[in-house]
């Protein structure tokens, strides 16, 4: 053991964040509904997750990058459409899409059924856009295209407009 670790004293153990089936905070975007089960107050903001279930012919947000953090999606059920870049992939249930920082991209729901995707963002910075987007909706304005290239700028994220 370094002479520093005998000097820091002992690390209080990280508190056990357990969210049940039917728990976490509700955020509905129109057709999607996203429920918030990690919003990085348990990981000191390194990571974040969302279980999203996107109706039946649902599209996404615009194409867009993010500076500052990586997305992943698991899809749990059906299949959602990834658009990354100018290629389209068609990720299927047990299919996992991760979106590096700098990497454009969007998704969406084609088909008839719904689909259900868990999301996750390392570091936490883009669960805030989603209440963002709600407060929006919530407020009784419309989410215009202007409005969310808004809420992304304010993490990070710009529209992939080159690709437009």
């Amino acid at each position: 053991m370094t002479e520093e670790a005998k000097t820091r004293g002992p690390q209080a153990d990280p508190a056990v964040s357990v969210v049940g089936p039917g728990e976490g905070e509700t955020i509905v975007l129109g057709t999607t509904q996203m429920r918030v089960l990690e919003d990085g107050s348990h990981t000191g903001h390194r990571l974040a997750i969302a279980e999203s279930v996107l109706a039946p012919h649902t599209q996404g947000p615009p194409q867009h990058r993010h500076a500052q953090h990586d997305e992943g999606f698991y899809i749990l059920s059906g299949t959602v459409r990834f658009t990354l870049g100018d290629e389209d992939y068609d990720a299927t249930t047990g299919t996992l899409v991760m979106v590096p920082p700098g990497t454009p991209h969007t998704f969406a729901n084609l088909s008839g059924q719904p689909a259900v995707m868990l999301s996750t963002f390392t570091p936490d910075l883009y669960v805030q856009y989603f209440r963002d987007l709600q407060e929006v909706l919530a407020g009784g304005r419309l989410l215009t295209p202007q409005a969310n290239i808004d809420a992304m700028s304010r993490y990070a994220t710009e529209p992939a407009t080159d690709l437009a």
